[in-house]
């Protein structure tokens, strides 16, 4: 069959899209992203120092964040009542990625290097010969001895990891093997006679410092570069959390714009397909009246287990039961109501390695959401679980694969086994793409609406649903 090349208009979710994931390239701009919508569609922020709890109303609709880079938004409906089921939607915020070290500054044979750990399990060899920037959060000094953390995204090619040329490494080409502490250092700059002299000669590196001074931990152009962004002089930045991205932005690709070639869609899509599902349902005639509480968790540290205070298995969903729930009863009574729903991406079948599928489990890319099932729990997924997801996307017209890891080979997690510990019902989903975990990956444009339309019917129909359902 032959196929002609054309031009179809973009899918406009993706495109909306490709917004998000370029002003978002780490788990605290894609959190700020996520309010901004969220505000936008009328939620209002809570923090959960205070006592919220007695000022829900009816309709309501809210939000939360923890340190930045996780993040619960939550609607009420019209005749809620303590002890009502919560119906979520989980995805997570980070992606493999280079974070710069607390003591940075480093140089070698002319050059100006820069410190960094790797973060999850990335493919690291598809970060050589990037054009690298860096972005994320700064303490910085301010007025009246107040400090503040503030975002930061450098819009310009900073750093490089250069490969070694094959003349001087005649194997490369065929087992390129490096080590990510001795030959993943990435390049800032040539050093000069003054390019890195500090701005007051009569000072040296072996002057006291302050235990919150940074000063002599990082090159003093990366500092002042960091200044200038922030504008800011150098010594009010008091500490960072940096990681480097590619600056190379997100796009739609293929003959028919059918393909978005994109870092950190693992997990962005899902995480963005939850804010507009969650922001379109509120906003919509179809406001539930009564039933769960909808919500959405946007988790950080996903990629290496999710332990911490914004993973997935720190007290943020049980808190927030807990606190909407009003009593030990209400709890538990909310908890057997309770549904979740874990989108994290797939495994689109690779048309090069089709022998890594198990052969009747191979989603494609825009062949609809992926219901992903593991017999020993590495996925949560159950009959009742792929039964509710089925007939929601019946209601939007929308279509179902199956995928399950091969025998032989090892499987992958989600938030979603960690959660169903609490005792929530969970399905695990997501959306098939390639090159997972890759700096550029690949999935289907027309998934994203998928994952949105999935969440939305979630939203408006999962309790009239449940309702027709008997397990226990």
């Amino acid at each position: 069959m032959q196929m002609l090349a054309g031009h179809t208009a973009a899918p406009e979710a993706a495109t909306r899209f490709l917004q998000f994931v370029n002003t978002s390239p780490t788990p605290f701009h894609a959190v700020h992203n996520a309010t901004l919508r969220l505000e936008k569609a009328g939620f209002r922020k809570i923090r959960e120092r205070e006592e919220w709890e007695t000022d829900l109303q009816a309709g309501g609709k809210y939000y939360f964040t923890r340190n930045q880079s996780s993040l619960l938004a939550f609607t009420i409906p019209q005749k809620w009542q303590p002890g009502a089921g919560v119906s979520i939607v989980g995805t997570h915020v980070d992606s493999p990625n280079l974070r710069i070290r607390p003591i940075s500054k480093r140089s070698n044979a002319g050059y100006l290097q820069v410190g960094v750990e790797t973060y999850g399990g990335g493919i690291w060899h598809s970060w050589f010969d990037r054009d690298l920037s860096i972005a994320g959060r700064v303490v910085i000094a301010g007025q009246d001895s107040t400090y503040a953390s503030r975002l930061i995204k450098v819009d310009k090619p900073l750093l490089r990891i250069p490969t070694l040329a094959i003349h001087l490494e005649r194997g490369a080409a065929d087992n390129f093997k490096f080590n990510t502490e001795t030959e993943f250092t990435p390049i800032l700059g040539l050093i000069a006679s003054d390019l890195n002299a500090p701005a007051d000669k009569t000072q040296s590196n072996s002057a006291p410092q302050t235990a919150s001074s940074i000063q002599n931990n990082h090159h003093s152009v990366l500092l002042s570069l960091i200044a200038n962004e922030l504008e800011v002089k150098p010594e009010e930045i008091h500490d960072f959390e940096l990681q480097l991205y590619d600056t190379q932005p997100s796009v739609l690709g293929g003959l028919n714009n059918e393909f978005i070639f994109s870092p950190r869609m693992d997990n962005l899509v899902s995480s963005f397909a939850a804010v507009e599902a969650m922001a379109e349902s509120a906003t919509s005639n179809v406001f539930p009246l009564e039933g769960n509480v909808n919500c959405i968790a946007l988790f950080n540290h996903e990629e290496i287990g999710s332990v911490s205070s914004t993973g997935a298995e720190s007290s943020l969903i049980p808190s927030l039961l807990q606190r909407l729930a009003g009593s030990p009863t209400g709890l538990a009574q909310s908890i057997a109501k309770s549904f979740l729903i874990s989108a994290d991406m797939g495994h689109a079948v690779h048309p090069n390695y089709t022998s890594k599928h198990e052969d009747n489990h191979r989603p494609r890319m825009n062949g609809g959401v992926v219901i992903k099932t593991n017999a020993k729990q590495r996925y949560a997924s159950d009959a009742v679980g792929t039964f509710v997801v089925k007939k929601l996307l019946e209601k939007k017209g929308g279509q179902v694969q199956e995928f399950e890891a091969r025998n032989d080979m090892p499987c992958g997690s989600t938030v979603g086994p960690m959660l169903s510990k609490l005792g929530l019902r969970t399905v695990d989903v997501g959306n098939a793409m390639l090159s997972m975990h890759s700096i550029r990956e690949t999935a289907g444009s027309h998934d994203v609406q998928s994952a949105i339309d999935l969440f939305t019917s979630f939203f408006e129909g999962f309790h009239s649903l449940d309702a027709q359902l008997t397990v226990d």
